[in-house]
């Protein structure tokens, strides 16, 4: 897998994912008429802004109402358009869950949530705008879609392709600045988890803007303790690539799983539920662990709530202790 030189974070291009997401937009606009963009009165914080400008006559702004967000989308799905409706995460899908779950899901229409800022990278907003409880209220919504690109260039990459494809879809991403580590040479398909490093020692399943972490923790480990980790960007967390997380599964005989979000009910949650009914290992899961967000600089907060490097690695050492008892 061809990737950015993630060891030397200098040299790495620092740039939101939500800005892939904008370009995404804009690209995905120019190749069908149909996809459309609405917002939430977030516009330049969601990144819609460009799309805006593209394509006026394409865009709606209807305010801070994000239930009628998700309405006004199943309206156009309806009559055959392709609207990707934006706003903070934590307020669609987590003010409008339950039209989410009943006019996008049940009716299965083809409306797209972007859901801007999510985790605790957010930052200073604090706990009322870190929506780290998301993938949890979406993967349980049937026929749901959830996708968590690890940077800016595959969420410009997930964007296009979700908008070719049919059926309500999940896209999380970010607003801090994060790493690039994959290029544009780098193959990306929905639903195929990507073996970002090999090694048989531990697999380390990660989703979103801490597969960075995980790469760097995991060539840590190789100089440090000489154990070599398998790393995989398990970016579609609904459906899941089985195949590869039980291959990883086999030939490491321990996981840890990293997300910027609560333990409970995330990424991890579902590798878990994969595994006990296919092939139990050990697991360690590195997430927010049952906590609120709060306040601070979004690197801080990363490390504060056990996302960082270091709390990659000892959970990557637990695991293999526990592989070897």
């Amino acid at each position: 897998m061809r990737l950015a030189d993630y060891r030397n974070k200098e040299a790495l291009k620092q740039v939101p994912t939500r800005n892939g997401f904008g370009e995404g937009l804009i690209e995905a606009g120019k190749a069908d008429p149909n996809v459309l963009g609405i917002c939430a009165d977030l516009s330049e914080s969601t990144r819609m802004e460009g799309f805006k400008k593209a394509f006026p006559e394409r865009y709606f702004q209807i305010g801070v109402s994000e239930q009628m967000l998700v309405a006004m989308g199943g309206g156009l799905a309806e009559s055959g358009k392709i609207p990707w409706i934006a706003s903070y995460a934590m307020f669609n899908p987590g003010r409008s869950w339950e039209q989410v779950r009943t006019i996008m899901a049940l009716n299965e229409m083809n409306v797209k949530i972007a859901g801007a800022h999510a985790g605790v990278s957010v930052g200073p907003d604090g706990a009322t705008h870190q929506a780290i409880e998301d993938i949890a209220i979406m993967r349980v919504i049937p026929h749901m879609l959830v996708v968590v690109p690890c940077d800016a260039i595959q969420t410009k990459k997930a964007t296009v392709q979700l908008s070719r494809m049919w059926g309500p879809t999940y896209l999380r991403f970010g607003r801090e600045k994060s790493p690039v580590v994959t290029s544009e040479e780098t193959p990306f398909e929905l639903g195929k988890a990507q073996v970002f490093r090999d090694g048989d020692d531990c697999a380390i399943v990660a989703c979103g803007i801490l597969v960075y972490n995980a790469l760097v923790a995991a060539n840590e480990l190789s100089e440090e303790d000489g154990v070599e980790c398998r790393v995989v960007n398990n970016h579609t967390v609904k459906p899941m690539d089985e195949a590869t997380i039980l291959a990883a599964a086999r030939d490491c005989g321990t996981v840890v799983t990293v997300e910027e979000h609560q333990i409970h009910g995330g990424m991890g949650a579902a590798v878990a539920e994969t595994l006990a009914q296919q092939y139990p290992v050990p697991i360690e899961f590195v997430g927010v662990n049952d906590r609120f967000g709060q306040s601070g600089d979004p690197n801080e907060l990363i490390e504060h709530y056990g996302m960082g490097i270091g709390s990659i690695k000892e959970a990557t050492r637990r695991a293999i202790k526990r592989k070897q008892r």
